[in-house]
């Protein structure tokens, strides 16, 4: 999914489901190498998590505002909250992870009662 100023709280912010952004710049050829992991990853985890990328050069309102100094960054939203955040290019194993592990904090989160 591509992310844009003008579609990311609808798209991120506002979604139900986790959201992975790839913070890129088109100037950056590991950026260029994952779209392709991305793009895999995008089908495997439908319904699970939502995977977007969001051009820098083009969306500086939201690079500006989620500080981004270096590409990629990689920002996982839930309910409108950064919920994990790294920087640098990942290999497809290491995206893999990042993501399983963000599905099972949020599921552990969810699964905590108030009394708890």
């Amino acid at each position: 999914m591509i992310l844009t100023d003008k579609n990311f709280k609808k798209e991120v912010l506002d979604s139900k489901s986790p959201v992975l952004v790839e913070f890129w710049g088109s100037w950056c050829p590991p950026c260029q190498a994952e779209k392709r992991i991305l793009k895999k990853l995008e089908e495997e985890y439908a319904g699970k998590i939502k995977i977007g990328t969001l051009n820098i050069n083009r969306n500086p309102k939201t690079a500006l505002k989620y500080d981004i100094k270096g590409v990629p960054t990689y920002i996982i939203f839930y309910q409108g909250k950064i919920v994990h955040r790294d920087i640098a290019a990942k290999s497809e194993k290491q995206l893999r992870e990042m993501i399983e592990e963000t599905l099972k904090k949020i599921r552990l989160t969810a699964t905590k009662s108030p009394l708890s």
